[in-house]
């Protein structure tokens, strides 16, 4: 079963991430892009650092040279978006990256970009499962070096004009003369290069973390979560950094920390910065949110006259309403974002060289530009809360959120209920709180902002102890 979600197709290696099940895939995609007649064009395919990751890309490649398809694989571990980035600019019809992201190191997978470099919706990954489906044993292959011989594998490495298209889009003067110190954590990912060429290029000085090539991540989730930001806040203080810096495994997410070692969730970076780029920028727009990321969002969109777009979780969600609305900025809770003129797509390598923008042009910290938001938009408080389950309790579970549609007794008044993406309550105070199934793990995952945290915490555990979750 190779099944797409709302990251891509990840599974456990050895059990479902294999190479029979990567050529499978690989095949597929082959078919699809015959039938699409854009085989001619050819695809790109990148990696991660992950254990398996550069073999399975090459495990890829002979399965599209097989098939007569040209295939550029980027011959060292890269972040995501910078596959995204090369089959945007040099417009191809698909790319394909080998990475689970921020799962757990014993997972492995693969996410499929679109023309234009955005991430494959569900009409398209439904469609390649279809293929998939149709696939028949052995599959078609190559030997490796037969098919570079053959010009039917490109071994090539595009950092350069990904690199080169971020310093265009940043006021490197602004940052050259500034003289900030940065912290940065790859989280033993692909993040380093891009983002340590990006500030040295405009003077930074760095302090690096977390560097080295580990298939591991050190033992934990390669996630810029709070739990996992301990390091980076420790060198952030030992050697008074300005801002410290981290991404996930695959550097399409990413996780900061202030001056003073305070982490900022997502919902904050994104805060910041449609902010930073209305009110200092002077740029206009609309700004795009899932539907679990803060509302906050919401409020400096009306105070600037402009909109607040919710969509369903998935990047894919986000960068088609970027498009159809020419909306300035669009995120996610997770940590991904992306920002108008550049891919379309989640990108923490932009989005850190963005933040450093903000803090050179402003002249201010990251708590001042907090007061001066807070000031004029008031305050949302945010909880989230992973819960795992047995397989076996799936089922029940969503026969309760989505077929009943029950909801526990809460304090707060209703306002609305959507069920566009899971279940999302609308209180009339402003608050929500929204219970779905993650796309790429067993959680259920529970959300809820509120104007004050007690509130946000008591609410959260109201739908817990509902659903008879566990801790």
């Amino acid at each position: 079963m190779i099944r797409f979600g709302t990251g891509g197709w990840r599974a456990v290696i050895g059990d479902e991430f294999t190479r029979e099940n990567v050529q499978i895939l690989s095949q597929a995609m082959a078919m699809k892009m015959k039938a699409e007649k854009v085989s001619g064009a050819g695809i790109v395919l990148g990696y991660d650092r992950r254990f398996l990751s550069k073999e399975a890309m090459q495990w890829a490649g002979v399965v599209f040279a097989a098939n007569g398809i040209k295939a550029r694989l980027i011959n060292k571990s890269s972040p995501t978006p910078l596959v995204m980035f090369y089959v945007m600019k040099h417009e191809l019809p698909y790319g394909m990256m080998v990475t689970a992201s921020h799962n757990p190191a014993i997972y492995n997978g693969i996410k499929l970009f679109t023309e234009g470099g955005r991430d494959a919706d569900e009409d398209q990954t439904k469609d390649l499962e279809r293929y998939i489906d149709e696939v028949a044993l052995p599959i078609k292959s190559m030997e490796y070096e037969d098919a570079k011989k053959q010009g039917l594998i490109e071994e090539f490495y595009p950092i350069n004009e990904y690199i080169d298209n971020i310093l265009d889009r940043i006021d490197v003067e602004a940052v050259k003369t500034a003289g900030l110190r940065v912290a940065l954590d790859p989280m033993y990912g692909v993040s380093e290069t891009a983002i340590k060429t990006i500030l040295m290029t405009a003077r930074c000085e760095m302090e690096t973390i977390h560097a080295r090539h580990d298939t591991l991540f050190g033992g934990k989730l390669p996630a810029p979560n709070e739990a996992a930001m301990e390091p980076l806040k420790t060198c952030v203080l030992d050697y008074r950094c300005d801002i410290g810096i981290a991404t996930d495994g695959d550097a399409d997410r990413i996780g900061v920390v202030d001056d003073k070692g305070r982490y900022l969730s997502p919902n904050d970076i994104l805060v910041l910065l449609y902010y930073y780029l209305v009110e200092y920028r002077k740029e206009k727009g609309p700004v795009v949110r899932n539907l679990c990321t803060t509302h906050m969002l919401d409020r400096i969109a009306e105070g600037f006259g402009e909109k607040c777009y919710e969509v369903p979780v998935g990047f894919k969600h986000i960068s088609s309403k970027i498009t159809e609305t020419d909306a300035l900025i669009g995120g996610e809770s997770s940590g991904g974002l992306t920002v108008r003129g550049h891919i379309n797509g989640k990108d923490g390598v932009y989005a850190a060289a963005l933040l450093v923008e903000m803090l050179a042009v402003t002249g201010k910290r990251i708590s001042e530009m907090f007061d001066d938001i807070r000031r004029k938009f008031g305050h949302y408080y945010m909880v989230e809360k992973n819960y795992g389950f047995r397989q076996s309790k799936k089922a029940e579970y969503q026969k309760i959120i989505m077929e009943d549609r029950t909801l526990p007794e809460f304090e707060e008044e209703i306002e609305r209920t959507s069920y566009l993406d899971g279940c999302k309550v609308y209180f009339k105070n402003g608050g929500w709180i929204c219970a779905r199934f993650s796309g790429t793990e067993p959680l259920l995952r529970i959300f809820c902002e509120m104007p004050d945290e007690p509130l946000a915490k008591k609410t959260c555990d109201v739908y817990r102890d509902f659903l008879g979750l566990d801790d």
